[in-house]
């Protein structure tokens, strides 16, 4: 099975409606990661056909449960779930953000590639950034603790924002210490074919 073969099953698997440019895209930021990956180290996945499963399907596999609007990636890295979001959801706004300027140089440069002008990248770190406008959803896939997550990027969710962690298991503990004035919305498990792993979206909102 090719890379472009199992991108268009696990599509139809998590039956997604894409728009027509959007496999050509992603397997265009497939080759992109590939080629930088040689000099930045931007993912330990290395291998094409896993990355679509544990990269791309695994990013848009929260697309059901999220509304398209100003989106903020935080700790973006290698663009995930932020490129494969803007790729998915044309009519809606991306900020990728990632602090570490090697990898805000190459989100800029893949999105110049992809041709993708409804997003844009900061190098900034979320406990620091002051943007001068909030977000309706600010996601991220980096932080290992949902406790540092809503520390660091809560008060970048504007007013009926979400902030949404993406995990691996259910995570019980995490749910325990959540900060003060945030609230528990919702946790979906998720089903992210030709990925062996549980994986969970978890929901925080302003108290």
């Amino acid at each position: 099975m090719t890379p472009a073969e199992r991108l268009a099953r696990g599509v139809r698997e998590l039956r997604l409606n894409l728009p027509t440019d959007a496999h050509r895209r992603l397997l265009d930021y497939l080759g992109l990661m590939q080629k930088w990956n040689q000099v930045y180290s931007l993912t330990a996945v290395r291998e094409p056909l896993d990355m679509v499963g544990q990269h791309l399907l695994d990013s848009l596999a929260v697309l059901p449960h999220i509304a398209a609007g100003h989106i903020l990636d935080v700790g973006s890295g290698a663009g995930l779930p932020g490129i494969p979001l803007a790729v998915a959801l044309p009519e809606a706004r991306l900020t990728l953000l990632d602090a570490n300027h090697k990898k805000a140089t190459f989100l800029r440069q893949a999105l110049i590639d992809l041709e993708l002008e409804n997003a844009e990248v900061v190098c900034e770190r979320a406990e620091t950034w002051q943007p001068d406008r909030t977000f309706d959803l600010v996601i991220s896939r980096a932080f290992s603790e949902l406790q540092a997550f809503v520390a660091d990027a809560g008060t970048l969710a504007g007013a009926g924002g979400c902030l949404a962690a993406m995990k691996g298991v259910y995570p019980h503990e995490e749910l325990t210490r959540i900060p003060a004035g945030y609230r528990l919305r919702d946790v979906i498990a998720l089903k992210v074919p030709y990925l062996r792993a549980e994986r969970h979206l978890v929901l925080v909102e302003a108290a």
